[in-house]
């Protein structure tokens, strides 16, 4: 297996992020790799679900938000002995993740990834297929099924 030493985690407080935040904690614990934890606030999609409707105090209180999971995501590595650096960034996060993996000179992006059936896939197509041309780098793409997430509340 390849020596990973500098770890980026993408973390969004989603049920996938918070696999993709599980499975690279316990990766970065193992190998006592650097760890980076990305935030993305992807302000195109919003605008475009709101009709570019949204006022400055709306953008703000997403930018908040984020900032919080942030935390929420960089708190929750320091618990379990993982030092992470947080990162914040506003943009597409595809291009927002290839960007500090690059920047960091990464071994390793761990993102996470709702599985999907039958005409959500046909429809939505591959999502993190563009990362993996964008990245010099491994990804880790961690799976998370309704199941898991129950198994792991209950267990908490």
């Amino acid at each position: 297996m390849a020596s990973y030493k500098k770890i980026l985690l993408c973390y969004d407080g989603s049920r996938e992020g918070r696999k993709a935040l599980r499975c690279g904690a316990d990766l970065a614990l193992d190998l006592k790799a650097e760890t980076h934890l990305l935030s993305v606030v992807d302000m195109r999609s919003t605008i475009a679900q709101s009709a570019g409707l949204l006022t400055d105090v709306a953008c703000g209180r997403f930018e908040e938000t984020a900032r919080e999971i942030l935390q929420e995501g960089v708190d929750w590595l320091t618990e379990r002995g993982v030092r992470a650096q947080g990162h914040f960034a506003f943009g597409h996060p595809i291009d927002e993740i290839a960007n500090l993996a690059n920047e960091l000179n990464a071994d390793l992006v761990v993102v996470g990834h709702r599985c999907r059936t039958g005409l959500s896939r046909w429809w939505m197509g591959a999502g993190n297929t563009p990362l993996l041309d964008r990245v010099s780098c491994s990804i880790l793409v961690a799976c998370s099924s309704a199941a898991e997430e129950k198994q792991q509340q209950a267990a908490a």
